[in-house]
């Protein structure tokens, strides 16, 4: 068994002003302990255990080993606690009694599964851990090392990385599980993770509180995910507090889950996990993961559009430049720089133009290009956002645009852009901007609902798709301009938002005045038609009064005709999609497409929901 280490004891001299005397006998008083010191000298910690929930069974792996100092200290709290270790040179004699606090009352309530145990990499080279004490005091209280997780923490650098990964391999030997905690946070977790292969890994909280609504932190698990599966590691997602990031990280396909919305941490934990947290488990519903917002700034920077050209010296000849510009037809400008700063732009066409004219060439080829260079030419620093750019231009001389310009670092040439350039990748960015959400109702385009029908037919979940589409919108749009007709197209979208449970049902934007739900609400059919009835109201307010007393108004076509139009009205064509009956996105949207065409044929305000057995895979 570990010993807790006596407290050291200060001898004190004759002059000790509180020194006791009894006849000729000095008597030292007894030396008092620190809070720390009475702590770890009457074992005055307690352990709490957290469980680590299999998030495809529902069972519990094991738990965490936690402690705590007494109630009714200021070290109750491990930070405390550890802080003032860490003050008091007593980090190492703390953690080896938190250790044996832990394993003796994980060994009393004879809690079945594994047990993570918090190991500090100090700790973990030091000689009263290595030679084998701990494990002889697992065996004295029949703990399996084979049940045991290391969980190395990082609160500092590791500086000896090569002693720690030696000593995490011997006690892998030993039969120790390793896991790796706070992934994200920790300054050499990432090396230990790729050298080591640990069993477990442990993301920081940090990046799952919140990924839900978060979609960097949902990129950065999908990421971690797709790693952990390589390398055969399963991965730990800590800080679960809320049913939507619980949803998430379960479809991310993370493997472990932990956290205060499974179970607090307890001296006696639950075994079983709760209804609820089973229940979400258990689910074939699948989480709606968070779209990227469209509100912010392309992070693209003029260092996209650069383009290196070798430049010349001010003293460099016309006829070098001239020659340089017959040799590539495709060069349009050369910088002039001097000692890496640019001077000025030479181009193309007034170059040549200037050297065609009669004797130019035989006056000027032998002069230096300085007396052809443009006057201030305009430089940009390469961490220009390319929208500030294009703005930026607008503003600018329109030479410029046509000339192009110099791509600076720090004041200093790199390489040079036209206008051409910023065009062509403004207009790449605006078409991919598109397929990923719609730029007028700032909801999930193409790509993302694609995905999102995909998630489901490989989750098996039977949900329902709906295609929206605004009948005789273009009469609207034409008669009331086109700004009215964005206003429908907006209130269509947010009236369709606001008929979804947020947390089961997608809403997407394909373009136009067609709209996309993906439903696994059971009350579908009441959301859509609550849509309806509100679209029917509120779309009302766009129309002049005279038009909404005659149903409709009358327009005059291309060919002359005067046609009569009924009011904007919204189709929902619906088909409810069983496990097994589609095979991709692509015959659901066609299958779509022809429930909305029959809602279409319904006049008014209408849901089609289609009922033909036609798919093998539906209930009967």
């Amino acid at each position: 068994m570990l010993a807790t280490l006596p407290v050291e004891h200060h001898h004190l001299s004759s002059h000790t002003p509180c020194a006791q005397f009894r006849g000729n006998l000095i008597l030292a008083p007894e030396p008092v302990m620190t809070p720390l010191q009475e702590i770890i000298a009457q074992r005055k910690l307690s352990a709490l255990f957290q469980p680590i929930i299999d998030l495809k069974s529902g069972e519990f792996l094991g738990f965490e080993g936690l402690i705590r100092g007494p109630a009714d200290s200021t070290l109750h709290s491990p930070a405390n606690l550890f802080c003032a270790a860490g003050q008091q040179n007593l980090s190492l004699e703390v953690e080896m009694l938190s250790r044996q606090i832990v394993l003796e009352a994980f060994s009393r309530q004879k809690l079945p599964g594994n047990l993570f145990l918090n190991i500090s990499p100090e700790a973990l080279a030091h000689p009263s851990f290595k030679n084998g004490q701990t494990l002889e005091f697992m065996r004295s209280l029949n703990i399996d090392p084979a049940r045991v997780v290391m969980e190395i923490t990082e609160n500092q650098p590791t500086f000896d990385f090569v002693a720690m990964r030696s000593a995490l391999l011997h006690y892998r030997a030993m039969g120790f599980k390793i896991a790796i905690d706070d992934l994200g946070e920790g300054f050499s977790s990432l090396r230990l993770w790729s050298e080591l292969r640990p069993e477990y890994i442990k993301i920081d909280m940090h990046f799952v509180q919140g990924v839900d609504y978060d979609p960097i932190k949902l990129q950065f698990l999908k990421s971690i995910q797709q790693i952990a599966e390589s390398c055969g590691t399963r991965v730990i997602a800590e800080g679960i507090e809320t049913e939507g990031e619980l949803r998430v990280v379960k479809d991310i396909g993370i493997a472990l889950g932990q956290g205060y919305f499974i179970a607090r941490p307890s001296p006696t934990p639950p075994l079983l996990a709760s209804i609820e947290t089973g229940s979400i488990i258990n689910s074939s519903n699948i989480a709606i993961f968070p779209s990227t917002d469209l509100g912010r700034r392309s992070q693209i920077t003029a260092q996209k559009l650069l383009s290196y050209v070798e430049p010349v010296q001010p003293e460099t000849p016309n006829d070098q430049v001239f020659e340089r510009f017959a040799s590539n037809p495709a060069l349009h400008i050369i910088p002039v720089v001097k000692g890496g700063v640019p001077v000025g732009i030479i181009n193309r066409y007034q170059f040549i133009d200037r050297f065609a004219k009669p004797f130019q060439r035989e006056l000027m080829g032998k002069k230096p290009c300085e007396g052809l260079v443009q006057n201030e030419p305009l430089l940009v620093e390469k961490s220009m956002p390319i929208e500030e750019l294009s703005h930026f231009l607008a503003e600018a001389d329109s030479r410029y645009f046509a000339d192009g310009f110099i791509i600076t670092e720090n004041q200093r040439y790199i390489g040079v852009a036209s206008g051409q350039d910023l065009l062509r990748e403004l207009t790449k960015m605006q078409l991919e901007a598109a397929r990923y959400a719609n730029p007028l109702t700032l909801l999930p385009g193409n790509v993302p609902i694609n995905e999102h029908i995909e998630r489901l037919l490989q989750a098996n979940t039977p949900f329902v798709a709906c295609y929206c589409d605004l009948d005789h919108f273009k009469p609207f749009n034409d008669s009331y301009s086109y700004r009215k007709g964005d206003e429908m197209i907006q209130l269509t979208g947010r009236l369709l938002g606001w008929a979804c449970d947020q947390k089961q049902d997608f809403i997407g934007h394909i373009g136009g005045d067609d709209f996309i739900l993906l439903m696994q609400s059971r009350d579908w059919k009441t959301r859509c038609e609550q849509a309806l009835r509100s679209f029917e109201q509120a779309a009302s307010l766009l129309f002049k009064a005279a038009h909404l007393a005659e149903g409709g108004y009358a327009s005059e076509g291309r060919d002359g005709q005067v046609t009569f139009h009924p009011l904007t009205s919204l189709s929902i064509g619906a088909i409810q999609v069983w496990p097994g009956q589609f095979a991709s996105h692509h015959e659901v949207s066609a299958a779509m497409s022809d429930a909305k065409k029959m809602a279409k044929k319904i006049s008014g305000n209408s849901l089609f929901v289609e009922q033909r057995d036609l798919y093998a895979g539906a209930p009967s």
